[in-house]
């Protein structure tokens, strides 16, 4: 059996990796250049090359949280997903599920789609996540004289101060984002999350999606355990 008759499963394997060892994935292989806040961190072999890296941490707001658990349950983000162009149909789906699956249970996973790189989520309809629109219209506050300052810095270092009065800082509207959401957990948790879900399940958004440059390889390649 050649590698092109392999299964998935035969060719790749998930397991946990310390997010810093794979920095450069974050930093310099995603669209968004930098490090989020990480909770759990996979990555995705291909033997012993690293070909994917998968995060999950924090969700952006206590609010996003009450509207998706009402308090009951703990709620994280899938925060970021690279994988190498080369990967193999379905390695992806693979990549996802098997994530899930070493999270631990009960818990609420949430992850967006920005509509401003052309995403729709497909990832995540194609491994079944529930989806439930897009999210509120939104801005933030960003330096004139910083522009690569993340919000949560400005939010940190201006923290009770009227930020209008800020001559350095401007408010920038953010593009709007699908919001996908998955539960683990058995029958009776599921059950529950549903019932306490404010947010209504609709149907899957379709579109062409736009691919950003995911070319750059990364120094960290090789399996270190």
């Amino acid at each position: 059996m050649n590698s092109i008759d392999k299964k998935i499963s035969e060719i790749y394997s998930v397991s946990s990796i310390k997010s810093d060892f794979i920095k450069e994935w974050f930093l310099k292989k995603h669209y968004a250049k930098r490090i989020p806040m990480i909770q759990f961190c996979f990555a995705l072999y291909e033997e012993k090359r690293i070909v994917g890296v998968c995060s999950f941490g924090q969700t952006p707001s206590i609010q996003l949280n009450q509207s998706l658990s009402n308090g009951l349950y703990n709620v994280i983000e899938l925060n970021r997903l690279i994988v190498d162009d080369d990967v193999k149909k379905n390695a992806l789906s693979f990549f996802v599920s098997k994530c899930l699956k070493l999270l631990p249970s009960p818990l609420i996973v949430v992850s967006f789609a920005d509509t401003e790189k052309n995403h729709h989520g497909y990832i995540y309809q194609a491994t079944n996540w529930m989806y439930t629109g897009l999210n509120a219209e939104r801005f933030e506050w960003k330096s004139k004289t910083r522009p690569n300052l993340h919000y949560r810095n400005i939010a940190e270092r201006y923290k009770g101060i009227d930020k209008s009065k800020i001559k350095d800082l401007h408010k920038k509207p953010l593009s709007r984002k699908h919001r996908y959401v998955f539960f683990i957990g058995s029958k009776k948790q599921k059950k529950q999350m549903m019932s306490n879900l404010k947010y209504n399940i609709q149907p899957y958004p379709k579109g062409e999606n736009k691919k950003y440059d995911a070319s750059y390889k990364p120094n960290t390649q090789i399996k270190l355990f």
